[in-house]
């Protein structure tokens, strides 16, 4: 799919911009800058006023007689003057002679550019005033020209900025909302730029946040009734002590606190994988090995295999195998295998059980924390054991799977990537 790059969208605006600038100063040009053009023109007045006016050696009313046609035709102050700048004949006002600074050759600009000094080939100076045709003020056409100018390159680029602008506002709303506790804010995705990835990424993020925040409520929730049970039972066994002194209701009580410490410990583990805590993954880890240190922990259990080293935290992933085994255990039927293979820098570690496995609509359930089936709610746990395989393969680069159900046995698959 093409991308609408933003700098590709910026540097549009400025060709159009440019453009807009070219166009409107050639208009603008044509209308007020054609100093040059009056240079052309005022040098052709010349030619022809020389050819139009009689020699240097005419008589001075023939002269005069030329002047005055030449004024009344071109509708300017004209003014004849000979070698050493004395008038001979005037149309109109009589204008001020050539200053001695000006050559005797070319045309020279006098009294703020609207009178022009011409210098004829036999040495007389033709003066034309074009005073009459209108003020010349060019202070005001540069400011009118740069004024248009700018005023364009503003209309054309306002548009453009104006849609970038309003999109990154927008953003910024949906930050502000999410900021102010609103979770379920998003914004909408529009175009295919740098600010539509933005927008996107803001989307995920936020949706990752949603997510987080909400399982953690749950799992406050959840841990808090959960808490509930073990506590109320040792609160009874202390009091049931106090005036019966009993050795089996001591041993319960270890019993009851050991369950309460497993359970605090494994609610600090999902916490700190939650939040991505610092933990060093960069160990080289013998699967093989670990995983049969763990199936030793057990009967009827059995393990298969080889694999190459993988990358991780020994201690989680002996949790992670555990949690597998103990789940296949406790939830299944025996005997349970636990196979290793690998492929293209990827190693899979299988553990299986001659169970019913777990119903496809509840596939998604089980990983979620504190959440037992309806037939399993006097399973001796609490329903944290799956949500910890997962969270633990994740933090390796990993995934868990359930395998599709086999003729007898179910499965739970976890994936690692290869050191």
């Amino acid at each position: 799919m093409l991308r609408r790059r933003l700098y590709l969208q910026i540097y549009s605006t400025i060709i159009a911009s440019l453009v807009t600038v070219v166009v409107l100063t050639g208009l603008l040009w044509n209308l007020f800058g054609r100093n040059q053009f009056d240079h052309e023109v005022v040098e052709i007045v010349g030619r022809l006023a020389l050819l139009s006016l009689p020699a240097a050696e005419a008589p001075v009313g023939q002269q005069r007689e030329a002047v005055q046609r030449l004024g009344k035709e071109l509708d300017i102050d004209i003014t004849l003057f000979d070698r050493q700048r004395r008038p001979i004949a005037a149309s109109g006002v009589v204008s001020a002679p050539p200053p001695r600074s000006a050559f005797r050759s070319g045309r020279h600009r006098m009294r703020g550019g609207r009178v022009w000094a011409l210098s004829l080939p036999d040495g007389r100076w033709l003066v034309a005033d074009f005073v009459r045709r209108g003020t010349h003020r060019p202070l005001l056409n540069l400011a009118l020209l740069l004024s248009s100018v700018a005023l364009g390159v503003g209309l054309v680029s306002y548009p453009f900025v104006r849609r970038l602008t309003r999109r990154l506002e927008r953003l910024q709303a949906g930050v502000q909302r999410i900021g102010s506790g609103d979770l379920a804010a998003r914004v909408e995705v529009e175009g295919r730029d740098e600010v539509a990835g933005l927008a996107q990424s803001f989307n995920e993020a936020a949706g990752k946040i949603e997510k987080l925040v909400g399982a953690h409520r749950l799992l406050l929730a959840n841990a808090s009734h959960e808490l509930r049970t073990p506590l109320s039972r040792i609160r009874l066994g202390v009091e049931l002590l106090q005036h019966k002194p009993d050795e089996a209701r001591t041993a319960a009580l270890r019993q009851d606190v050991a369950e309460l410490d497993e359970l605090i410990d494994e609610i600090l583990l999902m916490s700190r994988l939650d939040a991505r805590s610092s933990t060093d993954l960069s160990q080289q880890v013998d699967l093989v090995a670990l995983v049969a240190e763990e199936c030793a922990r057990y009967e009827q259990c059995s393990l298969s295999g080889t694999a190459p080293d993988i990358s991780g935290d020994p201690r989680l992933l002996h949790r992670l195998v555990r949690n597998l085994l103990d789940n296949a255990i406790k939830h299944g039927t025996p005997p349970v295998t636990a196979g290793i293979t690998s492929a293209d820098d990827e190693v899979f570690l299988t553990v299986s059980d001659s169970g019913d496995g777990i119903p496809e609509a509840i596939h998604e359930k089980v990983f979620q924390p504190f959440y037992r089936a309806a037939d399993k709610q006097n399973v001796k746990g609490y329903g944290l054991g799956l949500p910890l395989v997962r969270q633990i393969a994740e933090a390796h680069g990993g995934s868990v799977t359930i395998m599709p159900p086999e003729e007898v046995g179910f499965s739970i698959r976890v994936t690692l990537p290869a050191a």
